[in-house]
């Protein structure tokens, strides 16, 4: 793994500010959240392909890699029509604080799928975020839906961060991404027939756009998805999935404040807010500096040890 630079650090926060641009621009698209991530998909799925055509890069990884990688898609589909779906029945600040908990599930998770030693003191911050959670909606219970849909959007975006970890050290960013997007496409195209069936009201599908759709869906599909997820899997080489998610802890903060002066949300927001934020915040940056100092002192601790 590479050592990450000052302005890997900046990029990283820019994609999450990015991020949590999504939940907003979500809320500005009037079709439902699974035709969204239809439309969302296709478009980056094909953007992507052109940009490997023009570099001329080559789109052969091998069946059983495609087959691997594809199937990751199916894990971004459902983790989108989650997210889009908790930001329409509640609100973009409970869809956003509730990804908070991807780096409880990584924290988890990680251990499980790369054999990782778990680390107290990831588990600790991962419990304290939860903890902010609980500040800023315990007096939010009449959103429990949209609360349940985005922790579980989060335990999806830990799932597929954790795999895509293991899968840049083997292929390109944007081939990788190009794949999961087409993965993602396919995933909601299987699961329209049922979703027409199960849960719309009149059984038709909303396919027709506005020009503020289109437009909204170019940049959701352009910027947040073809730019910030080829970024993100190319910084997953210089940064671990814990950082990676824990970090992305500052997407809530993040939306929140752009949908403060968007939305004007911030008006329904009480105090308990301001202290779960202030919580998750403290959490992400005390996070590199105990991993700094637990480095330095295992390698005192080795240094001490005997040749």
């Amino acid at each position: 793994m590479q050592t990450p630079r000052l302005k890997d650090f900046l990029e990283l926060h820019f994609i999450i500010l990015l991020w949590g641009f999504t939940a907003i621009l979500g809320k500005f698209i009037s079709i439902p959240a699974v035709e969204l991530v239809f439309y969302r998909t296709i478009l980056a799925a094909v953007a992507l392909a052109v940009v490997i055509k023009l570099k001329k890069q080559s789109f052969r990884i091998g069946q059983r890699n495609i087959a691997k990688i594809l199937s990751v898609g199916f894990l971004i589909a459902a983790h989108w029509i989650l997210f889009f779906a908790s930001a329409r029945v509640s609100s973009v600040s409970i869809c956003l604080a509730g990804m908070a908990t991807a780096s409880l599930w990584t924290s988890i998770l990680e251990p499980i799928f790369t054999n990782k030693k778990i680390k107290p003191h990831e588990v600790a911050l991962a419990l304290l975020i939860i903890v902010g959670l609980y500040i800023i909606f315990r007096f939010e219970f009449d959103h429990a839906l949209g609360i349940a849909m985005a922790v579980g959007s989060a335990f999806l975006a830990s799932c597929f961060t954790i795999i895509n970890s293991k899968l840049t050290k083997q292929h390109a960013a944007t081939t990788i991404t190009c794949y999961e997007m087409a993965g993602a496409w396919v995933a909601t195209c299987l699961f329209l027939p049922f979703y027409r069936e199960w849960m719309t009201d009149n059984g038709e599908l909303q396919l027709t756009l506005t020009w503020l759709d289109v437009f909204s869906i170019g940049m959701l599909g352009l910027v947040c998805t073809v730019y910030a997820y080829t970024a993100a899997v190319r910084l997953m080489h210089k940064f671990s999935a814990y950082t990676m998610n824990l970090t992305v802890n500052l997407e809530p903060v993040y939306g929140i404040l752009l949908a403060w002066f968007i939305f004007k949300e911030g008006e329904q927001m009480s105090a308990g807010f301001y202290y779960g934020a202030a919580i998750i915040l403290f959490s992400v940056f005390l996070h590199p500096i105990l991993e700094s100092v637990i480095n330095r002192r295992q390698r005192r601790l080795k240094d001490a040890l005997p040749n």
